[in-house]
Parts: C-alpha cells; structure tokens; sequence
C-alpha cells in the first residue's frame, strides 16, 4: 500500500514527464509509461477499497497508451481528505482521480467549513452502485424497530464528519424523532464492523448492501444486523420490508431534507476526478471507465467480491447532471441542514 506524501508524490510526477511533452503525444499514446493513482477514500477491506483495486486491475487496458494502474489508501474525515486532495494538489492531468462513499458529495454543501468549491466542480468519472443507507444495529441489541429507536438512544459508529455514517442519523433525528446518537473518529468500513462485534456502539447508519456484502457476507447470511430504516429515493430491492425515510416524512422541508441527503445514494461509490482537469483527459476517463465497466471479467469479479450483485453503474456525464441537481439545494434547506449537522 502506497502513501500519500510529498517525496513519493515527486517520484510519480518524474515517471509522469513533463506536462508538455504529455500534450505533444498523440491521443493513441497519451498515457503510455504514465502511472494512474486511484486514491481510495477508506481503509482496506471495505467495499470501497475491495471495488476500486478490482477496477486498477481493468482501467488501464482501456486508457489510450494502457498505463499501469494502481490504488492506493488515504483514509480520514469519512473521505473529505481525498476531496481536499483532489481540489488543491491533485495533478488535472488525468492521472490521478478519487474513489468515495458518497456522503463526501455533501460536505460542501452542509459541511461546516464551506469550502470556496462546490461538489458539481470536481468531474464525474462515474459510480459502481445505487444502495441506499440502512440504519442498523447488532442483531442481540434490544433496538429491533424503527420505533425503537424512537424510545431509547442507540449509538452508532461513525467515520467523519463529513460522512454519511456521521450526517445521516443526525437528519433522521431531525425528520424522524429517533435518539441516534454518533460515536465518530473509525477509520472506515472494517473498523466500524469490529466496533459493532465487540459491543462498542449499538449499531451503524448509512450501512448499504454495497458495503456489507463484500466486507461481512456472513452478517447477511447469519442475519447478524437489524435492520431499523432507509434513506434512499427508492425501496432497496433486498430490503423492501425496511421502512423509507422518504415515506414517512411528513411535511416539504423535511421530505426535502431527506432528498438531499438521498439524492448521493443513487451515486454509490463514486469516482471523481479534480476540478479544472483537461477536457481530453475526460473524455479518456469517462470512456475507459464505462469501458473497463462493460468488461465481464470486470463484472464477474465485481459479483464475486459483491454476494452475486453486478454493479449498478452511473456514467460520468448522468452523474454529472446529479451533482448539479445536489448543488442546485435551495438555500433555506441546505442552511438547515448545516445548523443541524454542525452544532
């Protein structure tokens, strides 16, 4: 596994030659002896991490010049540590792009630090999922329904601020009347798991099938969670007896509440490359990555690591049409929500 620091970072530049050279190649031979980073926004072993190594493996066989590929972790801030890269240092050269959950496509819009950048000016490579976000908790804990959740506090793990493990109990609080209760500061996927094994929270939000299945297919089979509500535009179809959020909101701002935070759950595991990145590389990225998406050894693997799921894929110019819609949130929602999630 690779880091992220500043002498590797002057050793990829060197393998990258020189920004003018790249132009003077032909479109055939742009990324030839390049390397391509997808820098993962979690730790290893979760389902971001397990789909973006699977995709190395593909991307580079159909990018112009087929460079080397490789993936590498930065986990932190539930992935706003990779957006942050993205934005400030990340080359706009097509050679580096970022692999996410999908709570970071919120951050700018409700996050607390109200970054000079808005999500619709990173560039949409594409996303490998829809899942929608199931809260849950342990299958011994008392909290069985979403009523019970209504009665009692029920602690969950967390993994950012910015996340969707951290943001979305919050709203349903808001929304609901549930006692959610967020215990943050996991690194990621796994590290949440074990916390819920060991008895330290009660349970998870914003856990999809897309996560579980591929990290802990054993907790599906031996029914080890309980499955409380979702947050989502559309019933997740393994999940239809868990209640919508949507469905039980019961005035405008709080259904439009509940949009907003779903809206990124048709964007599950999304790919992002940084604003300002050549219009050339885009059109290369987007096409090699809905390429690499229709390859079916790509997508039996995908199945494989995923209980038997193929992906649900978005490509990049549908998701950039979604990403518009997310910064397009009429002002008196999306300030709302930023009192309620940053206290």
């Amino acid at each position: 596994m690779l880091n992220v620091t500043k002498p590797i970072s002057l050793v990829v530049l060197a393998l990258w030659g020189a920004p003018s050279l790249a132009v003077a190649q032909t479109p055939e031979g742009y990324y030839k002896n390049k390397v391509v980073l997808i820098n993962i926004a979690g730790t290893a072993g979760g389902g971001i991490d397990v789909g973006a190594r699977i995709l190395a493996r593909y991307l580079g066989k159909y990018l112009p010049g087929n460079p080397q590929v490789l993936a590498q972790n930065m986990p932190g801030a539930g992935g706003v540590r990779v957006l942050e890269y993205l934005h400030s240092q990340a080359p706009k050269d097509g050679t580096w792009i970022g692999a996410f959950a999908s709570g970071p496509l919120l951050d700018p819009l409700i996050g607390p630090r109200r970054p000079a950048y808005g999500i619709a000016d990173f560039v949409a490579i594409g996303a490998t999922d829809r899942d929608n976000g199931l809260c849950t908790t342990w299958h011994t804990n008392p909290v069985k329904t979403l009523e019970d959740a209504k009665t009692r506090e029920v602690t969950v793990a967390g993994t950012g601020a910015g996340s969707a493990t951290d943001t979305e109990p919050l709203v349903l609080n808001e929304v609901l009347g549930t006692k959610f209760r967020v215990i943050t500061g996991y690194l990621g996927t796994q590290e949440t798991a074990l916390a819920l094994e060991r008895g330290e929270v009660d349970g998870r939000c914003a856990f999809g099938f897309a996560s579980i299945k591929p990290s802990k297919p054993d907790w599906l089979k031996e029914k080890k969670l309980n499955f409380l509500v979702q947050l989502g535009l559309q019933p997740e179809p393994g999940a239809k007896d868990v209640p919508m959020a949507l469905d039980l909101a019961d005035t405008p701002d709080k259904q439009a509440m509940i949009r907003v935070m779903a809206t990124p759950r048709g964007l599950g595991r999304p790919y992002l490359g940084p604003p300002a990145m050549q219009p050339e590389r885009i059109a290369d990225m987007r096409k090699a990555w809905t390429q690499a998406f229709a390859d079916k050894e790509l997508r039996a693997e995908f199945a494989k690591s995923n209980g038997g799921d193929e992906p649900q894929e978005t490509n990049g110019e549908a998701m950039q049409k979604m990403l518009d819609s997310i910064q397009a949130t009429p002002i008196n929602v999306r300030d709302r929500l930023r009192v309620l999630l940053n206290p």
